[in-house]
């Protein structure tokens, strides 16, 4: 699936921007590849950064919507970009360190090994939400209805391989259950399912699940971080609730095309990190459900994380049974 729109272009370059670019200023539209639909999480928050982001460079930003396959097509079309410094990429870790486990992807285009880190955005954990006519209201209640009815209780998810997927194939592995899960081009289309009842229940990145659960469309039933979300500080954590250990969180961050000469890089880096530390941002994360940085994040500490989740996912995903396509 493929949606582009067009943000607004201001007219004012922000001067420590400009300083950071030293010679180099984008001038003409830059395109920002979302490799999910319109309307899920990752879409919401990397709109709000794109807006941001256009004021502080003087020129438009087109949010490309690609969704299907976890992420791995619109994240493949950012690998098979020209790397001019005019596109670049909004992901979530699992397209960069978990699609490639999941998905035959060639080293060569491996995003983790070849795309140009620029910088880490935000953190956020996911939110298990079921249909209110379910009768379940916390995990036990759901690990009980699971094993009373192995394979019949269905979670529905963005695509196969992302964290969401992982988070429920963990989660039914630590417990000892069977269940069953329905992929889907996005999360909206996933959490509407969980609503109409045709799936129990849904693993969501929180933007937008948030409105649903404040509406009564959907319950709560548990976060899948080590701690509590500051959005949902009711809601008790999977670990809580008797599977200590487990815990599932995701990052939002920027990267360029293989080959993006050294000139953009350093500006977007300079751009991603003044976003990432701006109070206006941190108020539209928190409203969105994510986590601002704790602290500023480097370049270097960017690229090991990203190296070491990756190593991480490659050992863990064959032992979930995580079919690779």
């Amino acid at each position: 699936m493929k949606r582009r729109h067009v943000l607004f272009a201001p007219a004012l370059v922000a001067p420590a921007l400009a300083r950071a670019q030293g010679g180099w200023r984008p001038n003409r539209p830059v395109t920002m590849i979302v490799p999910y639909a319109a309307g899920g999480g990752t879409d919401i928050v990397g709109r709000e950064f794109a807006q941001i982001l256009s004021q502080k460079i003087g020129q438009t930003v087109v949010v490309d919507n690609r969704g299907g396959a976890g992420g791995s097509i619109g994240t493949l079309a950012a690998v098979r970009a020209r790397g001019d410094g005019f596109t670049f990429l909004y992901a979530v870790s699992s397209n960069i360190v978990i699609n490639p486990h999941v998905y035959r992807t060639p080293e060569r285009e491996d995003p983790a090994r070849v795309l140009v880190p620029v910088g880490i955005l935000a953190n956020y954990q996911y939110i298990l939400v079921g249909n209110p006519r379910w009768p379940v209201t916390n995990l036990q209640e759901l690990i009980a209805q699971a094993r009373a009815k192995p394979g019949e209780v269905t979670f529905s998810h963005s695509g196969n391989g992302g964290n969401n997927h992982l988070a429920g194939k963990l989660l039914a592995r630590m417990a000892g259950i069977e269940l069953s899960d329905v992929a889907y081009r996005g999360t909206s289309p996933a959490l509407m399912d969980a609503v109409n009842g045709t799936v129990q229940f849904n693993i969501s990145s929180p933007p937008p699940a948030i409105p649903l659960v404040r509406e009564g469309q959907l319950r709560p039933i548990a976060v899948t971080g080590a701690r509590r979300s500051p959005t949902f500080p009711d809601v008790p954590t999977v670990a809580e609730q008797g599977l200590p250990g487990y815990a599932v969180t995701g990052w939002h961050g920027a990267f360029f095309p293989p080959g993006t000469p050294a000139e953009p890089v350093a500006a977007l880096r300079a751009a991603v990190a003044e976003i990432a530390a701006m109070p206006a941002f941190h108020e539209k994360l928190g409203r969105d459900g994510l986590e601002p940085l704790a602290a500023p994040v480097s370049t270097d500490a960017f690229i090991a994380q990203v190296r070491d989740e990756h190593a991480f996912w490659g050992r863990t995903i064959p032992e979930l049974g995580i079919r690779v396509e």
